[in-house]
């Protein structure tokens, strides 16, 4: 530990390059797992150490910075993450033996499987991960390639456990930030008020761009600071990706990283060993350059964006919550270019004094006109507002930045955050899941929006003023849960909720207690049944709807407009028990009906129950 500290302290040490960029050039297939390469390809991965070692590297990482329990564990592997680490190390200290060079065992982020996991079984696989690179004789462990501060600041204290020197390693985006605003400078701080030995940056857009972010972290920190950037931005050429900087123009920046205050200088994706062996070569007489006056390490370690007003809609639907009931009806958006019905279904219900039209997204997965367009032109041609559903199945985190800033462009003022049914529920094949977001990170989302900034926490501008929503399901066993994830919605930025249809009068009661803390808005759903084979299939093959047994028998062998008038009069039912408690309601027209939906918003409007 001491040899590692005294050399990075007083001279610069050369990493080296991509691990995953040179196995695919070797001929490994792109969707195999290069951790496992360890195991089943010892020589191939043996080979580009050495490769790295004669271009002149003096710290060489294992093929180990996928093999943690979380992704191993998806592909059938999760057994082996010990094994797969200490291999990953033996095999780099093999090719290290008898030269002066370091071995640093190499620890990436969870990736997606994270969400499924709580802090504590978080921990415990940085644990075992770090624990096995120990054992396998790692010098150092360096954490790369982390996007959110709190995920590596988790890696670290586990990797500290070893006592082996760590260099944590952020990915940082435009600007400089971390997703939810955390600065360069701020996350420098924060590692090294948490005890790491060396704090830097790898990946991201290119050299370039990584040096203004070193620049900071040195200017910010008293620690020896690390820099692995990428080798620019690869061109997809001929079926593979090919990165175009070139050794000399790498070399280059390197210097100027150096200069910067990087004492410890490698390469991230699409680097080679060529690109470290002139990198080596021109470094070879460099020396620790001091950096810029450095500010001392704050024990909160974080810094905090400015804190900027929400901007508020000059109008909203809610504005009317708590004077009379607030009404929003769920319209569905045409599955072609025909918008006739819609619109008619818009003037009408604002006619009948509704005050927000909702328009899902694609539900459940099948094809249907974009809902924020056709907000846009509900809003301008009924003249009433529309709470737009916005799922996170479809685009990825840079589309639903775009789409949402396009729709506050639009005048679309009220989102409601879902998660999304997944593509295969749906009838596209060859659709897929994108889900960068669920509906936690969403709302989060949103509010940053709202904030004026972006998920990188750089400015766009005054803000988007959404009114936020979230949905919530209050027919599960255990409603407690649902309440929970309606707090943390909250939490995150939710302002409204509106619910799943409810038919149970004492389910809507205690609903109500147990939500009446957040202090929010919550909007029951109503959905009118329109005969027994419409009750009987929500019941038994909708998720998150559960009729009562003696609403399916009011309702059995009742159609046409029998079975119609029955359900108007069961929801007109729920409506009286529940405007009591409730301060509005959600209404779900069947089928498009939303004539049905015309004459419960009368009926509400017609009720003139004070509202508590």
């Amino acid at each position: 530990m001491k040899k590692f500290l005294d050399r990075i302290a007083h001279g610069v040490l050369i990493g080296d390059g991509a691990i995953g960029t040179m196995l695919y050039a070797k001929g490994v297939a792109p969707e195999a797992n290069f951790e496992h390469l360890n195991l089943v390809r010892p020589e191939l991965v043996l080979e580009l150490h050495r490769e790295y070692l004669s271009a002149g590297a003096q710290v060489i990482e294992t093929n180990t910075f996928g093999a943690n329990c979380a992704k191993l564990s998806a592909i059938g592997l999760g057994a082996k993450v010990a094994e797969i680490n200490r291999k990953g190390a033996q095999l780099a200290r093999s090719a290290a033996d008898g030269q002066d060079v370091f071995v640093a065992g190499s620890i990436g982020p969870l990736g997606r499987g994270k969400s499924e996991l709580s802090p504590e079984q978080i921990a415990e696989c940085f644990r075992v991960q770090s624990a096995a690179l120990a054992e396998g004789g790692v010098d150092l462990l360096i954490l790369e390639t982390f996007s959110e501060l709190d995920e590596l600041l988790a890696a670290l204290a586990a990797a500290k456990e070893t006592g082996l020197p760590v260099v944590a390693n952020l990915a940082f985006g435009e600007g400089g930030r971390l997703p939810g605003g955390t600065s360069a400078e701020g996350a420098a701080r924060a590692l090294a008020a948490a005890g790491a030995d060396v704090v830097g940056a790898n990946c991201g857009a290119g050299p370039l761009e990584l040096l203004a972010t070193v620049k900071r972290i040195a200017a910010a920190c008293s620690l020896p600071v690390a820099a692995y950037p990428n080798s620019g931005f690869p061109e997809y050429i001929d079926g593979r990706y090919i990165y175009r900087t070139t050794p000399e123009y790498f070399a280059d920046r390197a210097e100027e990283l150096v200069a910067a205050g990087a004492t410890l200088v490698g390469g991230c994706c699409g680097t080679t060993p060529e690109h470290i062996r002139v990198m080596a070569a021109r470094l070879q007489d460099a020396v620790s350059v001091p950096a810029p006056p450095r500010q001392p390490v704050s024990e909160a370690g974080r810094e905090e964006l400015p804190v900027r007003p929400l901007p508020q809609p000059a109008v909203s639907f809610l504005d009317r919550w708590g004077t009379e009931p607030v009404i929003t009806v769920e319209l569905d958006p045409p599955k072609g270019l025909d918008c006739a019905k819609v619109l008619a279904g818009s003037r009408a219900l604002k006619e009948a004094g509704a005050h927000a039209i909702n328009l899902a997204e694609n539900p459940l997965a099948r094809v249907r006109m974009g809902n924020l367009a056709l907000a846009s032109l509900i809003r301008r041609e009924a003249g009433i507002e529309v709470i737009a559903h916005v799922t996170c199945r479809d685009r990825n985190l840079i589309g639903m930045q775009s789409e949402l800033m396009g729709a506050s462009l639009l005048g679309v003022t009220s989102i409601l955050a879902v998660t999304g049914d997944p593509a295969s529920l749906g009838d596209e094949a060859g659709a897929s899941s994108v889900f960068d977001l669920n509906s936690f990170t969403l709302i989060k989302l949103l509010s940053d929006l709202n904030s004026g900034v972006n998920a990188l926490g750089n400015p766009i501008g005054s803000g988007t003023g959404f009114t936020i929503g979230a949905a919530f399901n209050p027919n599960t066993q255990s409603m407690e849960v649902q309440v929970r994830r309606l707090a943390k919605k909250v939490g995150n930025g939710a302002r409204f909720a509106q619910t799943q249809p409810i038919y149970d009068i004492a389910r809507f009661h205690d609903m109500m207690e147990q939500t009446a803390h957040l202090g929010i808005p919550v909007l029951p759903g109503v959905l009118p049944l329109v005969s027994g084979r419409n009750a009987e299939f929500l019941h038994n093959e909708v998720p998150g709807i559960v009729i009562p047994d003696e609403i399916r028998k009011r309702m059995a062998g009742k159609s046409g407009d029998e079975g119609v008038a029955e359900g108007l009069a069961i929801a007109k039912e729920f409506i009286d028990a529940a405007s009591t408690r409730a301060g509005g309601f959600y209404i779900m027209p069947p089928f498009g009906k939303y004539e049905i939906a015309v004459e419960l918003v009368r009926y509400i409007k017609d009720r003139r129950t004070p509202r508590p």
